[in-house]
């Protein structure tokens, strides 16, 4: 399973890819405004900052739901970087523009997936990952898990090539979860993957094995 980190903090994703684990970064207009960046010309630098910082690739989102302007925002940011993935929305606008950048090689990253539908139209118009936010469906009293099992399966059944990026993750055990039912990548913020190193057996393990050293040491 691929890790990729949710964020567009530059100070969270060094930390994470020195952990050595990451693979990639997600990002979308909100995660920019979190940190502040604004403006079109400091949105593009950022993208190139975070492509700088990693070896994966880096989904940056489109602004425009309208066929031409989702071409015209792809190919800008596609432009940038060969790390970039273009961040297109689950519409039918999207989709179209999903074909387009499949067909003239730019890599695409079909966010805002809620049912198993919208996934196999992705995977059919030859999106290169698909992003069920899982999340925000078990907000809705809806198995986000069952979500990513269903893609799985559909997926398996064609021998389609579009990744499973689960998305929306909330903690560890989404992760877990996702990764037990065939997930190929999750997307979460830094404290859901350091969450992953703890647990109390360790911690007390750890502690008695250095009580012991210290002791046969003084002996």
């Amino acid at each position: 399973m691929k890790f990729f980190i949710d964020t567009a903090n530059l100070k969270q994703i060094e930390e994470a890819q020195s952990l050595g684990v990451l693979d990639g970064v997600t990002t979308n207009p909100s995660l920019m405004a979190k940190e502040g960046i604004t403006g079109n010309n400091n949105i593009l630098k950022h993208y190139v900052d975070i492509c700088n910082l990693v070896d994966g690739d880096v989904s940056a989102e489109v602004i425009a739901t309208d066929y031409a302007g989702i071409i015209r925002e792809g190919e800008q940011l596609a432009s940038l970087h060969p790390q970039i993935v273009v961040k297109v929305p689950m519409i039918k606008d999207g989709v179209k523009a999903i074909r387009y950048f499949h067909e003239n090689g730019i890599k695409t990253n079909c966010t805002l997936v809620f049912s198993a539908g919208q996934a196999l139209l992705a995977a059919k118009a030859g999106a290169t990952y698909v992003s069920p936010f899982i999340g925000r469906l078990d907000d809705v009293s809806t198995d986000g898990l069952q979500l990513i099992e269903d893609i799985r399966t559909i997926y398996d059944n064609y021998g389609y090539e579009t990744e499973i990026l689960a998305a929306s993750i909330r903690h560890n055990m989404h992760v877990i979860e996702c990764a037990k039912l065939g997930a190929d990548v999750m997307t979460g913020p830094l404290s859901v993957i350091l969450s992953l190193l703890n647990h109390p057996l360790t911690d007390i393990g750890l502690a008695k094995f250095l009580a012991d050293h210290q002791k046969a040491s003084k002996s």
